[in-house]
């Protein structure tokens, strides 16, 4: 294992997305959940996400990096993504919340692969997502199952999601190549394409498709 310069990039990247998906799903319980009990399973959500984003931001300050520097970078291609896949409703939300959320996560969980092992075991602390996917897949299938219309158009909304998620991928390594770096050296030996990363996350997500029944 060892430290690379691309750390701080990674933990900024990941200390605003967390941020961020604090912001929105606190947004997402307020405006489009159906119940209270729905508002407040998701907020509970947002909360965690918020106590992650501390665990990072703390990380950084460690470090001896400012967070706000480490995360700057980063804003206009998440706040981009958040903007072009604003959801219409509360199936939408949650399908963003597990699918589209969960291949950008997934983006980053490689690029920590082969760091050193405390700045690992945060990341997979720090992405973990059982409570956020059980919620989501249970939520998404009772809609499935009392319109079953609506698992065509969540499939296209789980697509477009899917190819916004790959586009900002791609946008944030072309800036920073130091993390850029991290992913391709994630990979095994002689297989540092990118393109066998997006290939990998490409199949993580029909995993979660399938989870959900779309």
């Amino acid at each position: 294992m060892k430290e690379s310069p691309g750390v701080v990039d990674l933990l900024g990247v990941l200390a605003y997305a967390e941020l961020s998906a604090y912001a929105r799903m606190t947004e997402d319980a307020a405006t489009l959940a159906p119940s209270l009990a729905d508002r407040a399973a998701l907020s509970e959500l947002a909360v965690t996400e918020y106590a992650h984003f501390r665990l990072l931001r703390d990380r950084l300050t460690e470090l001896g990096a400012d967070p706000d520097a480490a995360m700057s970078p980063f804003v206009g291609a998440l706040d981009g993504w958040h903007t072009q896949t604003k959801p219409a409703d509360w199936l939408q939300a949650l399908v963003k919340t597990y699918v589209g959320d969960g291949i950008a996560l997934d983006f980053y969980r490689e690029a920590a692969r082969l760091l050193d092992p405390s700045i690992v075991k945060l990341v997979d602390e720090v992405l973990v997502d059982e409570e956020r996917s059980q919620f989501a897949v249970e939520r998404v299938r009772a809609g499935i199952e009392a319109e079953p219309a609506a698992a065509g158009r969540l499939a296209l909304w789980a697509r477009r999601l899917v190819g916004e998620a790959l586009s900002q991928g791609q946008q944030v390594a072309s800036a920073r190549p130091e993390l850029a770096l991290l992913l391709m050296e994630s990979q095994q030996e002689g297989q540092t394409d990118i393109s066998r990363l997006f290939a990998k996350l490409t199949e993580e997500h029909n995993k979660r498709m399938a989870a959900m029944g779309i």
